[in-house]
């Protein structure tokens, strides 16, 4: 779990020293947009316009984040638009590495075995973490952005022009917005963001800080769930799409690794459903790889599970039925 220093890489934790044990994530860096005329999108510069093969996605089957990204690719029918390689599912000191195990897909475009080279070759003195999705441009030969949350909003609208993308499927219609945006953000803090900062906590009142309201937050997704179909009514968005690639993660990961053990999601009637339901919409399931998820967080945080022993449970195959 290293980074960047000016183009040199360290294979640093994160510092939880200067902020009383807690984690606190870092923003992504490259913000730019693929908008329908190249013009510039909310942030970064313009020039990216929407084309078949020109742009190549970076992601890994352990991470949410990149998740996300994967599953908009495949809804939207981006596939044979955006390439895609995949990084091994064991980060280890040289960060998110390319190899050859099941699952992995190596760097057919640059040819590079470690994720941070994409970084230098974008940046070569880029200073920051490493992370997955990375969004990348063949042609102006840079990262577009390293942001989930701003590439699946650009592949719900900006590819629509190409053949085969559907462009009727839209999550992240304009007359929702506002509420889909009221949704995102506790849920961002409280759940997406919150399994890390109680998971990678130093101390005891940063963990129950956040393990608090970890579970105050899906106790309040539960009730939503129990008067509507998705978090924002009856219509199948963005937000919701955000939120399972966290709940899928939960009980094979989080709840043991990251002590978030309060309740299972299993134990949640609506929510369990809810997830069910999302993980079996056509498409979704071939972007999920358990073995990845479970293999990267309990073999890459020697700091919090230092045998690298990852669990044989829970027993998944009630998702398929």
């Amino acid at each position: 779990m290293g980074h960047l220093a000016n183009g040199k890489w360290l294979d640093e934790w994160y510092d939880t020293k200067s902020t009383g044990g807690k984690f606190a994530r870092t923003q992504a860096q490259f913000r730019n947009w693929v908008t329908m005329d190249g013009s510039p999108g909310p942030t970064g510069s313009g020039g990216f316009i929407p084309e078949s093969g020109r742009y190549h996605l970076y992601i890994s089957h352990a991470c949410p984040w990149a998740n996300r990204t994967a599953i908009f690719r495949t809804l939207k029918g981006l596939e044979p638009h955006i390439g895609i390689s995949v990084v091994d599912a064991y980060m280890g000191a040289e960060g998110w590495t390319f190899g050859q195990e099941a699952g992995s897909k190596p760097d057919s475009l640059l040819g590079k075995t470690r994720a941070y080279e994409i970084y230098l070759e974008a940046n070569p003195t880029y200073t920051g973490r490493v992370t997955v999705p990375i969004l990348w441009d063949t042609q102006l030969h840079t990262i577009v952005s390293n942001e989930s949350a701003d590439i699946i909003r650009m592949f719900n609208s900006a590819f629509n022009g190409l053949e085969g993308v559907t462009a009727d499927t839209n999550f992240y219609p304009a007359e929702l917005a506002d509420e889909i945006n009221a949704v995102n953000d506790p849920i961002y803090n409280d759940i997406n963001n919150g399994v890390y900062k109680a998971g990678f906590a130093t101390s005891t009142a940063a963990y129950e800080e956040a393990v608090t309201a970890l579970f105050e937050r899906l106790d309040w997704v539960e009730e939503k769930l129990s008067r509507q179909p998705y978090l924002v009514g009856d219509r199948l968005t963005e937000a919701d799409w955000r939120l399972f690639t966290t709940l899928i993660r939960f009980d094979p990961v989080y709840v043991g690794h990251f002590k978030c053990n309060i309740r299972r999601i299993a134990d949640y009637k609506n929510i369990y459903a809810y997830m069910k339901k999302l993980y079996q919409h056509p498409g979704v399931a071939k972007t999920i790889n358990f073995d990845h998820i479970k293999r990267h967080y309990y073999t890459s945080h020697k700091t919090i599970n230092p045998t690298g022993i990852v669990p044989l449970g829970p027993d998944l195959s009630d998702l398929e039925r």
